[in-house]
């Protein structure tokens, strides 16, 4: 099985991941140069030691096939000898889902990040037939993408047991918000668990999770880094006013949403990786000025809030 770079005892994916935009360029084409520049930036500079490729958040739903195989490739011969590349692998359509899988391993994926089936809404054995059918198709190390708020259906806890015994399903990344279910996975499987939703970052650690598949990583995830540190060496205080020195971030996110957030939240900290593809629009004048006075409480940007311009 294909290990990942940053992989350690039980962590198999790393610590701290970012779900990384997909940079466009003014004519909205997708820009590998500064797709590679904004991989080493996120690694390097602010200290992921993982990046998940082509999710929702890289704007999936948007790019083509050929556009994901090629941003894959840039980003992991940008970084990937020392960091974890995930590839988002997961639609509503096994076999495609399959043919994404196969390209992400031939491109030098690390692993796959694979989402449960949206809008079909199939039952627990459709969700298990699907997840395993895709974990059988390469070798790489399988993250299991839990959101029932986009895909409606929850994996639930006896299906997640069956998938672990898959020996390629290492993971779970958990936007489902239910530390109970997530709770008596983790005390009955081999099953890793990431937080998959920035605010519940903290909360996630207390139970056992080992790291965070996050969008404020983006501009934070040094801060993240030094949470996760703080509470692995039982320095709760510490792990605590950092979680509550991110709220503003938390705040905006949730309000804007991970893509518009985030696209604009880096274009404030002074780098640039374009518009999203409809049907996201551009920020608008109003939501930059929220996003930027979040970031300004936050100590992130270094211009007045009332001033920021668009």
């Amino acid at each position: 099985m294909t290990v990942c770079p940053t992989a350690s005892e039980g962590r198999p994916f790393g610590r701290v991941l970012t779900a990384m935009v997909t940079p466009f360029d003014e004519s909205g084409k997708l820009d590998l140069k500064l797709a590679q520049e904004l991989a080493t930036y996120l690694v390097d500079k602010v200290g992921n030691d993982g990046l998940v490729v082509n999710g929702t958040t890289g704007e999936s739903p948007t790019t083509s096939d050929h556009e994901k195989e090629q941003l894959l490739r840039a980003v992991v011969e940008a970084v990937g000898d020392r960091a974890t590349v995930v590839a988002g692998a997961g639609t509503n359509n096994t076999e495609h889902s399959v043919e994404l899988a196969r390209t992400a391993e031939r491109a030098g994926a690390h692993g796959l990040l694979v989402v449960t089936p949206y809008y079909s809404r199939p039952p627990q054995e459709g969700l298990f037939q699907h997840f395993w059918t895709v974990a059988d198709a390469t070798e790489l190390p399988v993250m299991l993408y839990d959101i029932p708020p986009r895909s409606v259906v929850p994996i639930q806890v006896d299906t997640l047991k069956r998938l672990a015994e898959h020996p390629r399903i290492r993971a779970v990344k958990d936007s489902k918000h239910d530390l109970l279910a997530g709770s008596e996975v983790m005390a009955s499987t081999g099953l890793a668990y990431y937080s998959g939703e920035d605010p519940l970052n903290l909360p996630w650690l207390s139970v056992g999770a080992v790291g965070f598949v996050s969008v404020i990583g983006h501009v934070v995830g040094d801060r993240l880094r030094r949470m996760l540190d703080a509470h692995e060496a039982g320095d709760v205080t510490t792990a605590r006013e950092i979680h509550t020195g991110l709220l503003p971030v938390y705040r905006s996110m949730n309000v804007v949403g991970g893509v518009i957030f985030s696209k604009t939240a880096l274009r404030l900290c002074g780098y640039e990786t374009g518009n999203p593809r409809l049907p996201l629009p551009a920020a608008t004048e109003e939501q930059v000025r929220l996003i930027t006075s979040d970031l300004w409480d936050a100590g992130l940007v270094l211009v007045n809030p009332d001033a920021a311009q668009r």
